[in-house]
């Protein structure tokens, strides 16, 4: 028999923890690191990783897979971008505790908030759980190319708790409040990895109603805090407002300090945030000063909208001649679209906002005024785009109107061009802030929405960004490899408790990345329409990933699954078993 059931042979290895680069083996037994330098002996099976890096498994710690997840085991896109550990229930949305009578709700809630095709979530949930630890057995039935850990999500425990009571501006009783502290505990005691809440009037059901979280009270949360307190662990992950008046960093440090708990937060440059970010990460800094453990989630590029014709969002969807055909298949659509007397009424029009939400015009202003805003996504986009890339600078010199050149580039590809808009972190048309950020112990590589945001965005990408863009391509200023390799893989698993995974050494998880950094790049997106019920989904592959191995076997070679599946559920803290061995 073989020594070793996998060797990676002669690998640039960046293990994990921020020390320097360095060219060796890796043995791999029984799912584990055996050994790491230089390996002596043979294997099942032996990858040259001769002039490769090799990296842990990236940990994504900010996804929405909580309905994916209980129905497909390859995990895309995340793990087609080397993504071997995914932390859901973000946001305060998900599927359990769910009552039987609240399936259509909590649906309507993901749908709205995380832009998850409802249709889709109907056909592919089978709703064989009620409680959340039921919800965990179900997710530990099937195997996946990842591992999953979740959180609790507040708006499942208040809907389950207050049934037809639970509106925007519900108020609580003291027993509702130990009912949910209670959920979950028992969430959390059977496996939960901690328990999110969201509180931003950008998050509304599919009704246009604000997240359940939204109007709670400090006590509400801070009792779910303890709760979690009680058992010892757990994150308590947020997105917020960061509205003054509800002073979130005083109860937020205020719970840390009491329960021992790390409390995180989405830290955005944002329209809805009353705080700017350098003042949302003072406020933070200042509670850790005074022995609060709060940690700002950041995202690593403008968060904002891919936008086509067959996405959920483009800049025309309000010209009437456009609505008139916006139900019709897309071959007839595009028909359309592509005859020259269409397109010349329709750039003709105003937009008609009289059917429109009042909740959503703000952004359709936007995405339809703001061609200085919006860039052309071509085969080398980079998504820092600069100001003289915008349509309304590239209309300019080709001597045309913005709605002409936005119409025409949308047409390109046979009506499958790509437009970007980012919305939230390019406040200053760069992003030069992100790079103190970056080097901060106090903050952690996030906000990727894995799985969410079907129509309109494909984040699921960010590590692939990361080192071709904050590593290798960057202009303005990078991050180093060592840098970026430690922020996505130990820093992220450090902070949900997950010490047997992030680090390449013995006795941790033999998660792994081979990775071609000169060939790595990003695709172009594409939309697919392979969820359940034919759900859209915008998505993106990459070149240059060799290989990425989970447990020890080899999930993904040059980016095409091998069928292997060894990834599963993640209860709890998890420790290497080389820490366990030295005690």
């Amino acid at each position: 028999m073989s020594a070793f059931d996998l060797i990676i042979r002669g690998g640039t290895i960046v293990d994990g923890s921020g020390a320097e680069r360095f060219v060796g083996d890796i043995a791999v037994k029984d799912g584990l690191i055996a050994q790491v330098g230089e390996v002596r002996g043979d294997a099942a099976e032996e990858i040259d990783a001769t002039g490769m890096i090799v990296t842990p498994g990236f940990v994504d710690v900010h996804t929405h897979y909580d309905g994916q997840a209980t129905w497909d085991q390859e995990m895309a896109p995340s793990s087609w971008h080397g993504v071997t550990t995914v932390i859901m229930g973000n946001c305060g949305v998900g599927f359990a505790p769910a009552a039987p009578d609240k399936h259509e709700w909590l649906i309507g809630l993901m749908e709205g908030v995380e832009d998850i095709p409802g249709t889709a979530l109907a056909e592919g949930l089978k709703w064989n759980w009620e409680t959340f630890p039921e919800y965990l057995d179900a997710l530990d039935e099937l195997p996946r190319t990842v591992d999953v850990g979740t959180h609790v999500p507040h708006g499942a425990v208040r809907a389950y708790v207050l049934g037809d009571r639970e509106r925007p501006g519900a108020i609580p009783t003291e027993d509702d409040i130990a009912k949910m502290a209670e959920i979950v505990e028992d969430g959390v005691r059977a496996g939960a990895l901690g328990f999110s809440t969201s509180r931003t009037v950008l998050h509304r059901d599919i009704d246009g109603e604000v997240v359940p979280g939204t109007t709670a009270t400090a006590e509400e949360l801070v009792e779910i805090g303890r709760a979690m307190g009680r058992v010892g662990y757990g994150v308590f992950e947020m997105a917020s407002d960061m509205r003054r008046e509800w002073d979130e960093f005083g109860w937020m440090g205020k719970m840390s300090r009491e329960t021992g708990l790390p409390v995180t937060f989405a830290a955005l440059q944002s329209i809805a945030k009353e705080m700017p970010l350098d003042e949302q990460i003072e406020c933070m800094r200042a509670e850790n000063d005074n022995g609060a453990n709060i940690v700002a989630q950041i995202a690593l590029r403008g968060n904002g909208i891919v936008m086509a014709w067959q996405g959920t969002v483009h800049p025309f969807r309000l010209r009437p001649s456009y609505k008139a055909i916006a139900d019709l298949p897309w071959e007839e659509q595009k028909a359309k679209l592509l005859d020259p007397a269409f397109k010349a009424q329709l750039l003709s029009e105003e937009n008609d906002f009289s059917e429109v939400n009042q909740d959503i015009i703000g952004l359709i202003m936007v995405v339809c005024g703001g061609w200085p805003m919006q860039f052309e996504m071509d085969p080398d986009f980079n998504y820092e785009p600069t100001a003289d890339e915008s349509i309304a600078a590239r209309a300019t010199a080709a001597g045309v109107s913005g709605d002409e050149y936005a119409y025409d580039l949308l047409c390109r590809d046979d009506g499958k061009g790509f437009i970007y808009l980012p919305i939230l972190n390019y406040a200053d048309g760069n992003l030069d802030f992100l790079e103190t950020l970056q080097q901060s112990d106090d903050t952690v590589n996030s906000l990727s929405d894995g799985g969410a945001h079907c129509g309109t965005i494909c984040d699921a990408a960010s590590p692939t960004f990361m080192l071709q863009h904050w590593v290798r391509d960057r202009k303005r200023g990078t991050i180093t490899l060592e840098n970026a390799i430690k922020r996505q893989c130990s820093d992220t698993a450090r902070l949900y408790g997950l010490d047997d995974r992030g680090v390449i050494a013995p006795g941790y998880l033999a998660d792994l990345n081979v990775i071609d950094m000169d060939r790595l790049k990003l695709g172009k997106p594409w939309l697919a329409f392979d969820l359940p019920a034919g759900g859209k989904r915008l998505l993106q592959k990459a070149e240059g990933y060799v290989a990425t191995i989970k447990n020890g076997k080899v999930t993904f070679r040059e980016g095409q699954w091998t069928g292997e599946a060894p990834g599963g559920l993640i209860r709890g803290p998890q420790r290497a078993e080389l820490a366990e061995a030295a005690e």
